[in-house]
């Protein structure tokens, strides 16, 4: 039964599961720290059992700061590190998962205990499956609805060719639709419906500095760079760090496919915070979930920050699901707010003009 206040999808849940095998005395925490997080989550959780000297690595920037705020140490390990205790909270999507695995075993090598939980909604006997088939055996426990799995990684009894092989899942590659993605970001393997709508409904006198918001791995700037011969600069903000190297790669081959020399820059950045720099037009296909739960709110909150980044006669160029609440949102901060088309299910809208 979950704990009341608890829900399987919370990190409050997740990492009360994480840290059973440890209160039921099963494993146990080293005295001297020697400790890596992947994917770490901050809680109330983490900070009760947290000691000095662990290394936690967030790739989402909103996760990353909330770690760093709680004093945290949040960085990527050195490849030759090795830890007695490699902690995960792998994603759902089956190929990233399988590269976290790989990445734990690997510092985990020499004896090292990979210890992982996932909701059981979220394929939590499937993910076990795959931990035990990459280091040979492992044990579990239930809690809250979830699982949490764990075993050591002694290359005694280690897969070591399927190691090699779930690594290699994570490297940049090509997806169906031609573009350098990777498992686990948004649409990685495709381009997105409602992107495409948006692309193309891209006006060709776009011009000026252009700023992508939650810009994925790049595609909505690559046709930018395509449709929109009057942009000069394109800066793209992105809150998944993963994304980024890919992002750079799709942006570089559109301007040689192109022959265009723009000015670009791509940011590690939670736009909901808010940028500093100045845009003629922003455009965007905004966020509206995280895991499974809606948060149209997350969508609002790119819709203000796009209005205080434009210049005053600047305009907004926004796609997203037809039933999402946008529009009072965006007749607050624009003078003029206009659909230029629905189809499919999604939207595209044109707000000008920015509420002083």
């Amino acid at each position: 039964m979950t704990t009341p206040g608890f829900h399987a999808s919370t990190p409050e849940a997740v990492l009360d599961a994480l840290f059973l095998p440890f209160a039921d005395g099963l494993l146990h925490l080293p005295a001297e720290g020697s400790v890596l997080f992947l994917r770490a989550r901050n809680s109330y959780r983490l900070r009760e059992v947290a000691r000095s000297g662990w290394l936690y690595e967030q790739s989402f920037k909103p996760f990353a700061e909330a770690l760093t705020r709680d004093g945290f140490k949040v960085g990527e390990p050195a490849a030759e590190a090795r830890f007695k205790l490699v902690l995960l909270l792998p994603p759902r999507q089956r190929d990233e998962a399988r590269a976290w695995f790989a990445k734990a075993a690997h510092h985990a090598e020499g004896g090292g205990v990979v210890a992982a939980c996932v909701p059981n909604a979220e394929g939590a006997k499937s993910a076990q499956t795959d931990l035990a088939a990459l280091l040979g055996t492992v044990s579990h426990l239930s809690k809250h609805k979830c699982r949490v799995f764990w075993g050591r990684s002694d290359t005694s009894s280690r897969d070591q060719a399927l190691l090699e092989t779930w690594l290699a899942l994570d490297q940049p590659r090509t997806n169906v639709a031609g573009y350098m993605s990777r498992p686990g970001l948004f649409a990685w393997d495709r381009v997105d419906a409602a992107s495409a709508l948006l692309a193309a409904h891209l006006p060709d006198d776009l011009r000026g500095r252009v700023a992508d918001f939650g810009a994925g791995y790049g595609y909505l700037a690559t046709q930018i760079i395509a449709r929109c011969p009057k942009v000069t600069a394109l800066d793209l903000y992105e809150a998944e760090a993963r994304a980024l190297e890919v992002a750079r790669l799709n942006i570089e081959r559109a301007m040689r496919e192109h022959q265009r020399e723009l000015a670009f820059g791509i940011q590690w950045h939670d736009v909901t915070t808010g940028v500093a720099q100045r845009y003629d037009a922003v455009v965007c296909n905004p966020p509206f979930h995280q895991g499974r739960a809606d948060l149209p709110e997350l969508g609002r909150a790119f819709i203000a920050q796009a209005a205080h980044a434009l210049v005053p006669q600047g305009r907004l160029l926004l796609v997203a699901n037809r039933h999402l609440p946008y529009e009072a949102t965006l007749a607050t901060h624009f003078e003029q707010v206009r659909t230029l088309i629905m189809q499919e299910g999604f939207k595209v809208i044109e707000a000008r003009g920015v509420r002083a």
